[in-house]
């Protein structure tokens, strides 16, 4: 254990030094005249394709003998598909470089061809200077008056970087002499730097790749007024016509009238959810996986909000791989929520088996992930990309979930065990199940699990958006004010709407409310992914099976986590409300 307690405060302080902001990756971003400054070469890849990203060096480009330093960011650069090397370009800071040779290209019929390839799929490629990412395009096609493409290689990098005082404030890449590419002939790669003064802060420099428009556009602010008034209305709904008939019942069910005739009217005039008290709170089926998936979404719930708080106050979107690295350590941290509330709920229900329930909530979700993960990361290998996550990372990974995210899981189980584990229900469950009745098709389970979702996707749709846009158009995101608010209208929205779903059923006299409530809310995630692929076919330009496994498997655990997390809210607000309105009833 004393292992276990020392990875994870090292895991804290990692995680504590990500998320401020970053002045201390290349020294202290400070430099003395004439010191050098790096250039680092990252990725090249299909423009369209963002996850299709392979090692710069993967096409034949020139560079120096001797062997490159490589840089190495962190757990979430790793897992973002980024592979830093020096480049050895000879800069020195506020030193102007006319023109220098990187080195002589001696093309032959492979390397032309690599090059064409790159050129026709629009290939780009990332460097990094001072942790500043700046892009370029590999080559580009020139048509010729009888309509033939000749492929053209740029040979000259023009380097501008603009400079405060002693720190480098903003990174700018423009190329130069485009040559045709045959093969036998040798062209000469250069480079050149120049330095320029400007009166921009260190603070701001950043804001140069922020997308104000965009992100901040009256759309943005159109969709959080409509989603707002959506929260309105359904609290509304819930408030007004819900409570109200509530009332009446409990009124009904409570006077006490000495009239015979009267109380045989009441008597015989009672149905609906009153009917179910001694069923309605029978163990719901498969009470393990439940108890699992509604822990799992209660950490989700937790560990969203965490992300986006850090992602407020430290701005995470600076360094590369932050969100990646802070989501991984925030959800081995919060998994003593997970086995906490599934612990508890799995007792409360009296359940046995409490081992079972508490393996599954450990690994159910991250098992899913890792599943989803290995089949592309299989894929990225067979493509030779930077997607693939090397051996060393993965044993990474599976540590901290062994040795911190599983013993915590554990933990919290125990505890919700002992401290929240007895079973409190208003009423008492029959030994007898009482038969449905056959209702209507819109009352069905089925009907009300499919619904439940499109309010709160509705309430969320332009965020998914910009959101999507972001993740696969090379916006960054960082609007997290936006994103809080979105997500605390989407908990609203779903508690509100299963919580209506869950009384149609009641009233129904079908008692399955458990399961029923959680896919009413978890919905939700179906609709995401069928936007997803409308935003494939009509916003991307996305081809190729690697990408599009990659952009579907990613998409995929996305909606599988945000599934478990709405159906885990929509569980617990119907838990809630069912226990609220059986309280007062007179349970035989």
């Amino acid at each position: 254990m004393p292992s276990s307690l020392l990875l994870l405060l090292l895991l804290t302080a990692s995680f504590l030094l990500i998320s401020s902001p970053v002045f201390a990756s290349e020294y202290d971003h400070k430099y003395q005249p004439d010191e050098a400054v790096k250039l680092w070469v990252n990725k090249v890849g299909p423009y369209n394709n963002p996850q299709e990203t392979y090692n710069y060096y993967s096409l034949p480009f020139c560079r120096k003998p001797s062997n490159p330093g490589h840089k190495w960011g962190g757990l979430g650069e790793v897992l973002g598909g980024n592979e830093l090397i020096d480049s050895q370009f000879d800069i020195k800071f506020q030193k102007n470089v006319e023109k220098a040779t990187i080195c002589e290209l001696q093309l032959d019929e492979s390397k032309v061809n690599q090059f064409k390839e790159a050129i026709e799929n629009n290939y780009w490629f990332e460097f990094f200077m001072d942790d500043l990412p700046f892009w370029g395009f590999v080559g580009e096609l020139h048509t010729d008056r009888n309509s033939d493409s000749k492929h053209m290689l740029f040979t000259h990098k023009n380097i501008t970087i603009h400079y405060n005082k002693d720190q480098i404030i903003h990174v700018n890449l423009t190329q130069e002499n485009p040559r045709p590419l045959e093969a036998g002939k040798t062209l000469d790669m250069t480079y050149s730097v120049t330095w320029t003064e400007t009166n921009i802060t260190f603070a701001r420099r950043f804001d140069v790749y922020l997308d104000y428009h965009f992100f901040e556009h009256q759309i943005h602010w159109f969709s959080i007024f409509n989603s707002f008034m959506m929260v309105i209305f359904l609290t509304g709904l819930v408030s007004m016509i819900l409570m109200r008939t509530l009332r009446n019942d409990y009124a009904k069910y409570a006077r006490e009238d000495d009239d015979l005739d009267s109380l045989e009217r009441d008597v015989s005039e009672e149905s609906g959810w009153k009917l179910v008290h001694g069923d309605v709170f029978r163990p719901p089926r498969n009470l393990a996986l439940l108890s699992a998936v509604v822990g799992t979404g209660a950490q989700l719930a937790l560990l969203i909000l965490l992300v986006i708080l850090f992602a407020i106050v430290a701005t995470l979107y600076i360094g590369r791989g932050a969100i990646v690295t802070t989501f991984i350590v925030c959800y081995a941290l919060t998994s003593f929520v997970s086995g906490y509330v599934s612990g508890g709920m799995y007792s409360r229900h009296g359940g046995k088996n409490w081992i079972k329930s508490m393996i599954l909530t450990a690994s159910l979700f991250p098992f899913l992930c890792f599943g989803i993960g290995f089949v592309l990361n299989t894929i990225a290998i067979f493509y030779g990309s930077l997607a693939a996550i090397p051996f060393g990372t993965m044993v990474v990974v599976f540590v901290i979930w062994a040795f911190i995210s599983f013993p915590l899981a554990l933990l919290g189980t125990v505890v919700g065990r002992n401290w929240s584990g007895a079973p409190s229900n208003p009423c008492r469950v029959k030994t007898i199940p009482r038969p449905i009745p056959d209702k209507k098709w819109y009352l069905t389970p089925s009907v009300v699990s499919v619904m439940g979702g499109l309010l709160p996707f509705g309430s969320i749709f332009i965020e998914m958006y910009f959101v999507f846009t972001s993740f696969w158009n090379y916006k960054v995101y960082y609007v997290y004010g936006f994103m809080l608010l979105v997500f605390l209208i989407l908990i609203i929205v779903t508690v509100c709407v299963t919580i209506v779903g869950t009384y149609f059923l009641l009233n129904a006299e079908n008692y399955h409310w458990q399961w029923t409530s959680f896919f009413s809310a978890a919905s939700t995630a179906i609709y995401v992914y069928l936007y997803s692929i409308y935003y494939y076919y009509v916003k991307t330009k996305m081809s190729g099976f690697f990408q599009t496994s990659f952009y579907f498997g990613y998409t995929a655990m996305f909606c599988f986590g945000l599934g478990i997390l709405c159906g885990a809210v929509g569980y617990l607000g119907s838990n809630l409300f069912v226990r609220r309105i059986y309280r007062n009833i007179k349970c035989d």
